[in-house]
């Protein structure tokens, strides 16, 4: 159990709304549907609508710093079933990594896989008391977007499983490409929080707001109790 995951949830029952699409940015195809992911009927481009709020609201606060520039979507909200699913592909990409099927490791080699795996990706856990940030609704993974139509470059990709997706890995980097790189981060990260939400601490690019991430960051970020309003979020 990760720390966050102690905090109680009451949810609000407030519910799933399709993004606007047409305001962002949005990676095509979907990247988990590319590969297969069992997301049924629902687009992954729903959130809850107040954080559907909130981002619009990000995606003002950015235009005010960089006219032109956007949020790119990269994924919202996950079924359990789409996230068991990208953790076993992800534990099978890193094993082909090393050389090995996950059939050919042994339960040490396994754990110490899955430990790794489990630092980017949250356990698939059907408990009602710790779901998924993304399966409530309430987490996005966005990059950014420049004025001329191009991806920005962040220094890593989405989802790689690596030191560099931690927010603030180039920090103390000196050269001109790193401090770049860095100073999109942090665009980044001020505008997604000054719309209310927090930056996963080993994530550059994921952002959630309400979910028990949200309140366990805001807490500690603020010395004030914040409580999380999202839990899993009711099946199409």
């Amino acid at each position: 159990m990760k720390p966050y995951q102690r905090l109680p949830i009451e949810e609000c029952g407030e519910p799933l709304v399709p993004l606007p699409l047409a305001t962002f940015a949005v990676i095509t195809p979907h990247p988990y549907a590319a590969l297969g992911a069992p997301y049924g009927d629902r687009s992954p481009y729903w959130l809850r609508k107040s954080v559907v709020a909130a981002l619009l609201q990000a995606q003002q606060n950015l235009q005010e710093r960089r006219p032109g520039w956007r949020l790119q979507l990269f994924d919202a909200y996950r079924p359990l079933s789409v996230q068991q699913f990208m953790v076993e592909y992800t534990a099978q990409e890193l094993a082909q990594q090393q050389g090995l099927a996950l059939a050919q490791m042994s339960d040490q080699e396994k754990q110490a896989l899955m430990e790794t795996v489990y630092q980017f990706w949250a356990l698939p856990s059907p408990d009602p008391k710790t779901p998924p940030p993304h399966s409530t609704g309430a987490a996005i993974d966005l990059t950014l977007m420049d004025a001329s139509g191009r991806p920005v470059d962040m220094g890593s990709p989405i989802d790689e499983i690596s030191p560099r997706s931690h927010p603030n890995y180039f920090q103390d980097q000196l050269d001109d490409q790193s401090q770049q790189v860095q100073c999109d981060r942090d665009l980044l990260r001020v505008v997604m929080e000054a719309a209310g939400f927090q930056q996963h601490p080993n994530e550059w690019w994921h952002f959630s707001q309400g979910d028990q991430l949200w309140a366990w960051l805001a807490t500690k970020a603020t010395q004030q109790p914040h409580l999380a309003c999202y839990g899993a979020a009711p099946p199409a």
